[in-house]
């Protein structure tokens, strides 16, 4: 099995490859079009701006070639909001993989970021994450509203999507590769299970 990170510049690519290892697969760290098409699985990481990343996908001439692929993609964190239409942080257009919108939290007097432990409950058909409601580890102050597409969500001054899905793209709002066994498990799963 291939797999590959796509390097945005603006991502987590040491901790997530290392989690990618840790169970038994190897993976490629690349931003190169022929290497990413011809992968197995692709993961799409992201820390930082939205703006900042789809500038460094324009940039590296990825953003046709993310939404030409047919394998199972899973976007982690910034890499899930950069695979919506849209995103109020920076008023920026992006990929359009998911037909939903990122938009800032809503928390009222709790902090932002959303930052550490909170519970992901699966809703829908979510093959990735099997069981019910898991401790999951978060960093974000921007979020998908439960939609159509919400195939698990939180809670953390509103509801959120915690996890995404459209076709073969998939997206966590939290790090799986700091999840503990949960994240571990959700990664085994995206490699593993017959998703397209």
């Amino acid at each position: 099995m291939k797999v590959v990170i796509v390097d945005t510049e603006c991502a987590n690519l040491t901790s997530v490859r290392f989690a990618i290892e840790r169970l038994g697969y190897s993976c490629t760290v690349t931003d190169d079009a022929d290497a990413i098409r011809a992968t197995d699985r692709v993961i799409l990481p992201g820390v930082g701006t939205a703006a900042a990343a789809m500038r460094n996908l324009q940039r590296k001439q990825l953003v046709d070639v993310l939404k030409s692929l047919e394998q199972p993609v899973l976007g982690i964190c910034l890499g899930m909001q950069l695979m919506t239409s849209h995103s109020e942080e920076g008023d920026v257009e992006c990929l359009g993989l998911i037909p939903s919108l990122t938009k800032r939290l809503e928390v009222g007097e709790l902090p932002l970021p959303h930052m550490g432990w909170n519970t992901s409950v699966p809703t829908n058909n979510n093959p990735l994450l099997k069981s019910a409601e898991q401790y999951c580890y978060f960093v974000h102050s921007y979020a998908v509203a439960v939609d159509e597409y919400t195939i698990a969500e939180a809670e953390y001054g509103q509801r959120f999507a915690s996890m995404i899905r459209h076709n073969n793209y998939f997206g966590a709002q939290f790090h799986p590769e700091r999840s503990g066994k949960v994240g571990e498990s959700i990664l085994r799963e995206f490699l593993e299970a017959k998703l397209c």
